[in-house]
């Protein structure tokens, strides 16, 4: 048997040998390959060792984070942006640029519309925002401002919006106030409201659920005002909140923005410091906001050089992702999940430069809903029905619009536009339209009241909350119906005057001697009583006092590109029984279209002298007709007292009527779908002299 030092020894004679006669048999391999002998292949010889693993390549470039899709407005305060403001999408990246000539707090109403307050002592609003094209500057035939020595505003920061009370508030810096105005208000307007505050507010925010205002101030506290619109704009707060430690020490200085979380009830703030200083600035999270008093003990604080907070000056909160207005580090940052986490020194989840960032806000969302005059809803829920009352003599209803429950037993509020009105509309806020002409002086104009289908009764005109479009540029002499199409921002007039007869379009947020956007004008001169517009279409039908209907399509487009007046109307309707014109005398006043339908609603007053002549006709698939049109239904005789029904309002599913000579309201149910004929109306009531009717959808007191 070999020992341990043999038997290591054979074992390296016999590799030795192994090797040897590898290396011969590869050699005569080789050998054989290159004399091209040919032979069988020999076996694979042993693996090399495996060689050293290569570097690891350079990471990617981490994606965009994962933010939910928005749009923001951000308006700018530097030297070389002053005035303007982005549209940006929820990574900040840039889509528009506007001139606002504003350059403070941002905030949207109700309607799409901006509202931009000014250091130079006004705030402007912006009309349809999202709508207007890049590069597109404030211009006062499109939008309006509320400014002058009676407003009060001093140097106006930021702004908060009650959507369903149609009021603004203010934080006035510069004033050491808050001040309210109505949403609709225009020019050196005195304010609703101004509540002195204990010292200079940067920022308001509104829980409208509650009626609770939230005051940011530049002392470090935030001044909390319950009931504050019920209270008549409280004098005093109900209490104040001071973030503090846990030590109950105050660790906010100054203020700036403030949101409050209604799912959460949580305020988020942002808090500048020094002014000076572009480290030392904070974020704040307070838990139990609507009760929160006193010293308060942050649920969470973020400030430290990693995050970038010198002068937060504005916030913005998309679900639980808080994006930052931080001025002088020149950038918007984004901090997500804004209610979890440690306090301390966190890193913005989204850095993105841009040049002095001022104030911040998402874009108000439009009202789903369609326009009140194209209810395409069957069986619509209703607050009511709003009546204009027109007497012949001035009287106690002179200027009065009256709103009626829809069963027309029943008044429930009313409110006086202090003219001699004529049509009233609403739009989807439930600010009221009201048209007004004037003998003495022959310039007639358009009242826009604030929130009259809900909240105004027993008020009149107030500039306060409500303005007024008229003056020489207008044009506008005895104007008759009206419509407002809401999500594109026009109102279409009916310009009755036989000397410039036209349907005349104007911005829904323009004040004052302003001209027409377009003009609308017909053939042969006819003179228009009244105007339906179709959103869906796109098309405007107008009721003309020679008997016919003209049409004109694609209006919005046609404006959008530049167009300032149609010459000629697209088509022109003339209603027929059994192919012969309508007899005169013919005299359309009410028109309303139902595009889901396709059908036509005309409201016929014969002769204005005579009582009983009056019709109600209903035309079928007339979207793209043209000539003789044959009516489907016709409502006439004494049993209907038609006699001058001067305007219609359809429901979707029923026709109100005005019927002013025989002063009275009624409302034919099922309108659509009855065989007509000297039928009596389903619900009636006594009415002084009623010259319009709108419908009131119950979804506007949501």
């Amino acid at each position: 048997m070999m020992n341990k030092a043999n038997l290591i020894t054979h074992f390296a004679q016999k590799n030795t040998l192994k090797h040897t006669l590898s290396f011969s048999a590869l050699t005569l391999a080789v050998l054989i390959g290159i004399t091209g002998c040919s032979s069988d292949d020999g076996e694979n010889g042993v693996d090399g060792i495996a060689g050293t693993d290569g570097l690891n390549g350079t990471d990617g470039t981490n994606g965009s984070p994962g933010f939910a899709s928005a749009t923001f407005v951000l308006a700018n305060n530097g030297e070389s942006n002053t005035g303007t403001i982005d549209l940006i999408n929820q990574n900040t990246s840039k889509l528009k640029t506007f001139n606002t000539t504003a350059n403070e707090g941002v905030a949207f109403d109700s309607l799409g519309n901006l509202l931009q307050a000014s250091e130079s002592a006004s705030i402007k609003t912006i009309c349809q925002l999202a709508n207007r094209a890049d590069g597109a500057e404030f211009t006062s035939n499109t939008d309006r401002e509320i400014t002058g020595t009676n407003t009060t505003l001093v140097n106006p920061k930021g702004i908060a919006v009650s959507q369903k009370s149609g009021l603004i508030f203010i934080a006035d810096f510069g004033a050491m106030q808050v001040t309210t105005f109505g949403a609709t208000a225009a020019g050196d307007a005195t304010p609703l409201g101004t509540t002195i505050t204990e010292a200079a507010p940067w920022d308001v925010d509104y829980d409208e659920s509650n009626d609770r205002l939230y005051v940011a101030l530049t002392n470090g506290d935030v001044a909390v005002y319950d009931n504050f619109v019920g209270g008549e704009f409280a004098a005093m707060p109900s209490r104040t909140i001071t973030p503090s430690n846990n030590d109950g020490v105050q660790i906010s200085v100054n203020i700036h923005g403030i949101v409050y979380d209604s799912n959460t009830n949580k305020l988020v703030l942002s808090d500048v410091g020094s002014t000076t200083d572009a480290t030392d600035g904070s974020l704040f999270v307070i838990n139990n906001a609507s009760t929160a008093e006193g010293l308060v003990s942050v649920a969470r604080s973020i400030a430290g050089p990693a995050t970038m907070l010198g002068n937060p000056v504005d916030i913005s909160l998309e679900g639980s992702d808080l994006r930052v207005a931080e001025k002088s580090n020149d950038a918007v940052l984004v901090f997500s999940n804004i209610f979890s986490g440690q306090s301390g020194d966190i890193t913005p989840d989204l850095v993105t430069s841009t040049i002095k960032p001022e104030s911040i806000s998402k874009l108000g969302m439009q009202n789903e809903m369609p326009d009140i005059s194209d209810s395409d809803t069957a069986n619509l829920a209703l607050l009511g029905v709003a009546v204009s009352s027109n007497p012949s003599t001035a009287g106690e209803t002179t200027g009065q619009i009256s709103r009626l429950s829809s069963q027309l037993n029943t008044e429930i509020g009313n409110y006086n536009a202090s003219q001699t009105i004529e049509s009233v509309a609403f739009d989807k806020a439930g600010n009221s339209y009201t048209t007004f002409d004037n003998s003495t002086t022959s310039i007639g104009g358009i009242v826009i009241s604030n929130k009259v289908a809900i909240n105004r009764d027993g008020q009149t005109y107030n500039t306060n909350q409500d303005s007024i479009i008229t003056g020489s540029n207008t044009g506008l002499i005895s104007p008759k119906g009206l419509d407002v199409a809401s999500d594109s921002g026009m109102i279409l007039v009916a310009e009755n005057n036989e000397d410039t007869p036209s349907i005349s379009i104007f911005s829904t947020c323009t004040t004052g001697d302003a001209s027409p956007l377009m003009t609308l004008t017909f053939a042969n001169d006819a003179r228009p009583w009244d105007v339906d517009y179709d959103a869906n279409t796109d098309r405007a039908f107008v009721a003309l006092t020679n008997g016919t209907v003209a049409v004109f399509d694609e209006v919005k487009s046609k404006l959008m590109a530049g167009s300032t007046n149609i010459a000629v109307e697209d088509r022109l309707i003339n209603p027929a029984n059994a192919g012969a014109a309508v007899e005169a005398p013919s005299n359309i006043h009410g028109i309303d279209y139902d595009s889901l339908s396709d059908s036509l609603i005309l409201s016929d007053v014969g002769s204005a002298t005579i009582a009983d002549d009056g019709k109600i006709y209903v035309l079928n698939n007339v979207a793209t007709a043209s000539g003789l049109v044959n009516i489907s239904t016709t409502i006439s005789g004494p049993n209907t007292l038609l006699g001058n029904p001067v305007d219609i309002m359809y429901t979707g599913t029923d026709l109100y009527v005005a019927e002013k000579s025989n002063n009275v309201v009624m409302r034919f149910n099922d309108i659509l779908n009855i065989t007509g004929g000297d039928i009596s109306a389903d619900a009636s009531t006594a009415f002084t002299a009623p010259e319009s009717v709108a419908i009131l959808p119950a979804w506007l007191n949501k």
